[in-house]
Parts: C-alpha cells; structure tokens; sequence
C-alpha cells in the first residue's frame, strides 16, 4: 500500500478529552484542509461511512460520536449532564486534543446545534459550513416537532415516558430513515438497526430524553447561530433533503435569506439523505468547499 492509499483508508481511534474517550473515525492526509463532520439524532459517525472516502482525497476528514451516542465512552464518575451547550464544550475540547485550529464543519441534524455554538465561539477558525438537514431557523420546523414542544412547556414524567415509549423505538427510527425516500432499497437495514442497539444500551434512552427535553434550548440561541451565518464570509453549502419529516426545505431557505452567498440545494430524499444522496453531497461539496 503506497503513502496515498494509506491516507484515503478511514481508521477508527479514540482521543481522550472533556474526561471522555471520544470515538471517531478519520481519513486524508492530515496537511490537507480539516472537515469535521457531526452527526445526528439517534445515530453515529457511522452515518458517514459512505461520505468520509469522497472526500479523504481533497480533506483531512474527522467524525466523531457525540457524547452519548456510538461508540463515545462516558465514565460514570465523570457525572456528565446531557445537555447541547456540554455536547458543544466537549467536541471543542476534542478538537484542541487533536490540533485542529482551522476546520470546515459539516452539521446534520443534532450536529447543527454543536457546530453552530463552535462557529459562533470561535467564528475565526471556521473555513466552511455545510449544512445538511441542520436546522437554524423557526422557519425550518414541520409540525411533526409539536409534540416535543409540548414537552418543553409541559416536562412531565407521563408525557416523558410517552415520548421515550414511540419516538425512541426500533419502528420510529426506522420510519425516520424511509420517510420521504422514493427507492428504500437504498436504505440499508444496518444503519437503524445499529442506531437502535445503541440506543438499548444501559442509560442511553435516558440520555436521549434529556437531550430531547434540551433542544429547546437550541432555539434560544438561533439569533447568535443566525448573526455568524448572516455575517461570515465563508463558504456556506445547505443542502437538505426536501422530504425529511422534521426539517422542512423553508430551513435551508432561511440560510440563503440571511447570506445570499449561500449555495442550497433540495435533494428528492428524507432526513437521512446521505443512506441516499452520498455521491451527489460530496460533489457539492468539492464544489462548494
């Protein structure tokens, strides 16, 4: 194997940092430009098995497991508290563990919320965005979030449990993975099986929980995650799969609204467009980045 095809292979390490042994997956010559890409709800860098070798050649690539999720370990002594602002502070220290200074993000779905808080603390070291389904704006919510906004007024332990009971079960994440997609035999099985099984993990479900009664947190800091997309000179791809349940084309809109050098592109796909889309996002983002 020559020096090239070493750097193109993706490897799997783990780095301790924030007291936590954070999981992620790596591939491109480290002199290259940084692409740090996070994942989302309820899965891991896994989800970005098919993207990381299109872009090793150009990037130095790295996908981590968010606390909580995959593969990232959490020592019980460390009393972690779930919450999207520790998410942020963890991945940032992670990053300070590995070097990186300078770095493009990728953000989908749970990632936009970490990425964004990244941008928004250190908006000097950010060379790129893309945004894939990562919701920044009201505009971008579908009705299918009234239920969760209905938790964050009303934080019962019935209406927890209710949640925790449908959207956290093996039929729920697979409806999120084939809603939206024309062709399912594109979706492999593995991916919400997979995300599944981390999910009946001991604790994760709580975790999970937590996070989800967290999230509106999230919207309380959109105008600071708005004012980098609005004033940032970097370049800015939104590309969104138009059927997702969640996260409506009026999200990735809202992006170009407030930076119109922003490029937004729909896929005919769900939330999970790169089961899908894979070839066509990493174009864009050659393209774009």
């Amino acid at each position: 194997m020559n020096l090239i095809d070493r750097h193109l292979s993706v490897k799997h390490d783990y780095a301790m940092a924030d007291g936590l042994k954070i999981f992620y997956r790596h591939a491109g010559n480290p002199d290259n430009p940084v692409l740090v890409l996070l994942h989302g709800f309820p899965t891991s860098s896994h989800q970005f098995r098919t993207l990381i070798p299109l872009l090793a050649e150009r990037f130095h690539v790295i996908a981590p497991d968010l606390p909580g999720f995959g593969n990232t370990e959490v020592p019980d002594e460390r009393a972690y508290v779930f919450s999207f602002d520790n998410l942020a502070r963890s991945i940032d220290q992670f990053l300070g563990v590995l070097g990186i200074d300078r770095f493009a993000l990728y953000v989908f779905d749970y990632g936009a919320p970490v990425g964004l808080r990244l941008a928004v603390k250190h908006p000097l070291r950010i060379s790129g965005l893309v945004s894939q389904n990562g919701n920044a704006y009201l505009e971008g919510f579908s009705p299918a979030w009234d239920p969760f906004k209905s938790f964050w007024q009303n934080p019962t332990e019935d209406v927890r449990n209710g949640i925790e009971s449908s959207f956290l079960s093996l039929e729920m994440i697979k409806w999120q993975y084939h809603t939206g997609v024309d062709h399912a035999d594109l979706i492999s099985p593995d991916s919400y099986l997979l995300d599944h099984a981390f999910l009946d993990r001991p604790g994760r479900k709580k975790i999970q929980m937590d996070l989800i009664q967290d999230y509106a947190s999230n919207l309380k800091r959109y105008p600071e995650f708005q004012q980098f997309i609005r004033t940032t000179s970097v370049p800015i791809l939104v590309i969104w799969g138009q059927n997702d349940p969640f996260f409506i084309p009026e999200g990735a809109f809202a992006y170009a609204a407030d930076n119109p050098r922003a490029v937004v592109k729909l896929l005919a796909t769900g939330h999970f467009a790169l089961e899908t889309h894979a070839p066509q996002i990493a174009q864009q983002i050659l393209e774009v980045l």
